[in-house]
């Protein structure tokens, strides 16, 4: 997945971003954004990596701005890992030193059996049927490794905020947003960075 555009969050009219508002339109409430301070204030209180480092979550439906500590992420908000099955990958890495499909899957069924290469098969099928609403792998990875990487570089602190795809869109039209959101100016809690599928 590639990163998305970034933006910073400034209104049209020049005014300082408000709080809670993206690109002129409304992200968070007032309530969120206060609650959001206070995630973000944990994070430039504590300036070092660890588990219990906040990850906010937005579901828009109900207006419910939620923390999960980091470490927690992976239970709460399950990555799809089908894609990345030892099956798949072993396929796909046989392709890119040549191999044609067919000898590069008798491979595979050599080395893992036919039966667990058709499972890894169906639940990816399964998966791209379902939607993941583009949490994959490896955006979950992308999000630790930003996070990480950016607090212990010392920049300036940012806290990710994912905005939940509305359960009544179809799976596989809407993603989850990730959103980075730190102080901009006067100390309103404002995007940063914004990153899509």
């Amino acid at each position: 997945m590639q990163p998305g555009n970034s933006h910073r969050g400034t209104p049209g009219d020049g005014a300082p971003p408000r709080l809670g508002h993206r690109a002129g339109r409304a992200l968070l409430t007032p309530r969120q954004s206060h609650q959001a301070s206070h995630w973000l204030a944990q994070v430039e209180a504590c300036g070092h990596w660890h588990g219990d480092l906040p990850v906010l979550l937005l579901e828009r439906c109900w207006l419910r701005l939620t923390a999960v500590g980091v470490e927690q992420l992976a239970r709460h908000l399950p990555p799809d890992l089908s894609w990345d099955a030892p099956e798949l990958a072993h396929y796909r890495q046989l392709l890119e030193r040549g191999l044609s499909p067919l000898s590069a899957e008798q491979l595979c069924w050599e080395e893992f059996g036919q039966e667990a290469c058709h499972q890894a098969q169906r639940r990816l099928w399964q998966a791209q049927e379902q939607g993941n609403r583009g949490w994959t792998l490896q955006r979950y990875l992308d999000l630790l490794r930003h996070y990480r990487l950016h607090l212990e570089l010392g920049g300036p602190p940012q806290v990710p905020l994912l905005v939940l795809a509305r359960s009544s869109e179809a799976p596989q039209a809407s993603v989850h947003e990730l959103v980075w959101l730190g102080r901009g100016r006067g100390d309103l809690i404002q995007p940063m960075r914004h990153t899509c599928a």
